[in-house]
């Protein structure tokens, strides 16, 4: 009996959240994919748009899906955007449910094409944890409660660059991962979910870099997180920040890392694939590739292949060998994560065009263009069979 209520008790501790959730950035495992979906493979208002919702201020961030709410953040103010937003939609109606309002604590430069808000927020399925570049973290429940709030520009003054920071958080068990690398105080620190109370820091390359944390995840259940930085990628207790091994190259500053099984796809020397067994004390380079490195967005990995975004170009390579296969030539430049659903290949750039690439063996085919019109750095998130993308304006929901 005591063995069933301590079960019972561990049940109703676990995250509230759904295979259809989408709870950080690239998707609740980090891999920009929504295998079982059915997108739209075409675009008109009059079709395939269920609702657009306007949005307050300006954001780059992505929006993510915690049952049927998706939550985004934004900033404003005529003080180089020092208010700080979370809004909360409903997923079927597009309204409206909330908004709540913060003053930035820290350094609010940033780039005229980016925003403060430009880091995606991450959810463990029971809170929000909005991040902002400010190195604001503010965590609110579901309904918009703020439950604690820190503004680590207070702890490290100096933490911040003249472009603005975009690194998103990272929710790996009860800790959420801050990545605050820059010229000034560069750190990580893992946070404390339930309290706000820091669990660790650890010091990083004093550098400027916007690339985001990542989780690796061993076949023994327990979890790792990757910190990528200008001189390498180190890899990390969650709980303690205890660092367990180190990769020396010299990584991209933009595109984060990507993990599939014991495997990490590095943006580095183009990319470079490590596997990295269980308790492992080194990663082991299986191939690099120059021509699958990307630019801007973060590697994709999905039926054998590598999906990267170079420029205006898509490239598919084999995931065995780091071969490219073929490429597609799209238009614009591209700041947001591919995501790959239903078998098609979803590329967003940023005067608003979301292209549809159909992957093959031998060549990629471009099935059709979406044409918004509105700017968008964001990446999109997928929930059941819509497509959710935020621009400066508004928030989309495409269904087919």
């Amino acid at each position: 009996m005591k063995r069933f209520l301590l079960l019972a008790f561990a049940v109703l501790l676990l995250p509230l959240f759904t295979a259809a959730d989408w709870l950080q950035f690239r998707g609740s495992d980090q891999t920009s994919l929504a295998l079982d979906s059915k997108l739209a493979l075409k675009y008109s208002p009059e079709q395939n748009l269920a609702w657009k919702a306007p949005l307050v201020g300006k954001g780059v961030s992505g929006p993510i899906v915690v049952g049927n709410r998706i939550f985004v953040t934004a900033s404003n103010g005529a003080n180089k955007q020092d208010h700080l937003h979370v809004l909360a939609f409903d997923m079927e109606s597009g309204k409206r449910l909330w908004k709540r309002e913060f003053w930035a604590t820290g350094r609010c430069f940033h780039h005229p094409t980016s925003s403060v808000a430009a880091p995606t927020p991450a959810s463990d399925g029971k809170r929000i944890f909005a991040f902002y570049s400010s190195n604001d973290l503010a965590c609110l429940d579901l309904e918009g409660n703020l439950l604690w709030y820190r503004g680590l520009a207070h702890d490290y003054p100096k933490a911040g660059n003249d472009v603005g920071m975009s690194s998103s958080p990272l929710v790996v068990g009860e800790t959420v991962i801050v990545q605050v690398e820059n010229q000034g105080d560069s750190f990580a620190a893992g946070i404390n979910t339930a309290t706000g109370e820091t669990r660790w820091r650890v010091q990083r390359p004093a550098g400027a870099n916007w690339a985001s944390p990542a989780a690796l995840r061993g076949k023994d259940g327990k979890q790792l997180v990757l910190l990528q930085s200008g001189n390498g990628l180190t890899a990390h207790d969650p709980l303690t920040g205890e660092q367990k091994w180190k990769y020396d190259a010299g990584c991209s500053s933009i595109p984060s890392p990507t993990t599939v099984g014991n495997r990490i796809y590095l943006p580095a020397n183009g990319l470079t694939a490590l596997d990295v067994e269980d308790g492992a004390t080194a990663a082991n380079i299986a191939w690099d590739s120059i021509k699958l490195g990307g630019e801007n967005a973060s590697p994709v990995i999905s039926g054998g292949k590598v999906f990267a975004l170079r420029k205006d170009v898509l490239s598919g390579g084999d995931e065995k060998t780091g071969t490219e296969l073929w490429q597609v030539r799209l238009k614009g430049r591209f700041w947001a994560t591919p995501v790959v659903a239903g078998g098609h290949v979803y590329c967003v750039n940023q005067d608003g065009q979301c292209f549809v690439i159909k992957p093959g063996d031998e060549k990629g085919e471009l099935v059709s263009t979406m044409e918004l019109g509105d700017a968008i750095l964001g990446s999109p998130a997928v929930a059941g069979n819509a497509l959710l993308i935020r621009s400066d304006k508004f928030l989309y929901k495409i269904v087919p």
